[in-house]
């Protein structure tokens, strides 16, 4: 949609035109859902815009009325992709579900209630799990705490008590381990089954620069322009800041209609 318009997804500099493409975009959406007897729903209508302070800031439109956050999919976008808001909503929701099943666990037993807490805590902490990667310590440490108090009350262990021998006796992985290995199993079944195709493409082979390592299959760095958001592995703090508002049209896209078409709860 954006496209048509000959919007410039990098060029941040271009706040008036920018804002001009958006909008248009915005009414040929609204256009296209009364051609197809379908109707807009203004007050469920969020438009979110992503950036850094700074960059925001340039984008003032009376016009133009945004977010700070908008939910796609269960998961809470924010306009720093901090996601601050998405972590304090998933620590409250599974904090409650916590506090109910230390109400009933005197009543449970061990494999209930271990069962209990993976399908419908743990399940959540691990929804999304890989936009957590390489999130500041502070705020994995929040979701490590929430995991921490769900295996205290599956082992009916005091808070006191250490939790590294508590995990490794229900054989759960830490929060930052658990990313990893979603992370590694997904790049493991797309570089072995080539799909998604979507994601297959973003994946090339690193050649080999010697025999001794000819075994070692190594994935090559993407180049910059085409690095997500979310890919923060590969920045220092300060590229990562700069590097904002450089993300693919498909990412923006996707954000776009999500912010369009979600409602705010």
């Amino acid at each position: 949609m954006l496209t048509t318009h000959n919007c410039s997804f990098h060029s941040i500099h271009q706040n008036s035109t920018l804002i001009t493409h958006l909008q248009n975009s915005l009414q040929q959406i609204t256009s296209w859902m009364t051609a197809n007897l379908f109707t807009l729903n203004s007050s469920k209508t969020e438009f979110l815009l992503i950036g850094l302070k700074q960059q925001l800031s340039k984008l003032h439109d009376s016009s133009l009325t945004t977010t700070h956050s908008s939910r796609n999919l269960g998961f809470i976008f924010d306009e720093h992709l901090t996601f601050s808001d998405q972590i304090s909503a998933l620590s409250k929701s599974c904090c409650y579900h916590i506090r109910e099943l230390r109400c009933i666990r005197p009543y449970l037993d061990f494999k209930t209630a271990s069962t209990i807490a993976t399908s419908i805590v743990h399940s959540k902490l691990d929804y999304c799990n890989s936009l957590y990667h390489n999130l500041p310590n502070y705020q994995l440490n929040r979701l490590q705490q929430t995991q921490d108090s769900l295996a205290r009350a599956v082992v009916k262990a005091p808070k006191s008590s250490h939790i590294t021998p508590i995990l490794k006796s229900l054989h759960w992985l830490k929060v930052n381990e658990r990313i990893e290995y979603i992370l590694l199993s997904l790049t493991y079944k797309v570089f072995t089954t080539s799909q998604p195709s979507y994601l297959n493409n973003l994946i090339s082979v690193q050649s080999p620069r010697s025999i001794r390592s000819s075994s070692v299959v190594t994935l090559s760095r993407p180049p910059t322009i085409s690095l997500k958001i979310t890919d923060r592995s590969l920045w220092t703090p300060a590229q990562r800041k700069r590097a904002f508002f450089i993300f693919c049209q498909s990412f923006y896209l996707f954000i776009f209609m999500a912010a369009l078409f979600s409602g705010p709860g």
